[in-house]
């Protein structure tokens, strides 16, 4: 009996991650939509094109998790403070909004999937400008479209977003989808863990 507490246990802790990991809802409705596209009006953070791509996108949603590409150059002198007036490094109002960022981001079932510091130039580029200096690129998985919005309408997140314009020189960032890899995403690499820790955990019962 207590192996099957062992196993139970495992596979109640998955079914509850992949409760929170999943969208269950589907895709985005035409009243969800037209509610968004109604708090974006206005929004003086961003640029009428990138407003319409956001539109764009979630108009075409399919209710599907997906992977936004970012990469930014960081401010590295020191720039004015939007909380305190002081002058500050850039890459230091970067990891503010990164820590008021990341928990809204995994409140709405998301998270950081990949971040790396640009450490060389362009190997190969053709019909392109000129590498800016980019410093950083992340990979932040999204649950879904309905979820991104949440996060980009979210308070918390509005507040925290003039230092991100304070701290990035430039920056741009795209949805993805897979094309292919061997990316392991958590609902394999989770599922192998906990079917790890539950053999274990059977072996040295039965091992008494």
């Amino acid at each position: 009996m207590n192996g099957w507490i062992i196993w139970g246990s495992a596979a109640l802790l998955y079914g509850l991650f992949r409760a929170w990991y999943d969208n269950w809802r589907g895709a985005l409705t035409r009243d969800e939509i037209a509610a968004y596209v109604r708090q974006l009006d206005g929004r003086s953070d961003t640029t009428p094109e990138a407003l319409a791509a956001v539109r764009a996108f979630i108009e075409a949603d399919d209710g599907r998790d997906f992977l936004m590409f970012n990469i930014v150059k960081a401010t590295q002198a020191p720039v004015v403070d939007p909380r305190s007036g002081d002058m500050v490094p850039g890459v230091t109002l970067l990891r503010r909004y990164a820590s008021a960022f990341t928990p809204v981001l995994l409140a709405n079932g998301g998270h950081p999937a990949m971040i790396r510091r640009k450490i060389g130039g362009y190997m190969d580029s053709w019909a392109t400008e000129p590498d800016p200096g980019w410093t950083i690129i992340g990979l932040m998985r999204y649950r879904s479209r309905r979820d991104m919005m949440n996060l980009i309408v979210n308070p918390r997140f509005a507040a925290a977003h003039p230092d991100k314009l304070a701290g990035t020189l430039a920056t741009f960032s795209f949805p993805t989808t897979p094309m292919g890899g061997l990316y392991i995403g958590p609902r394999l690499w989770l599922a192998l863990a906990l079917a790890l820790a539950a053999a274990l955990g059977h072996l040295a019962l039965l091992s008494r």
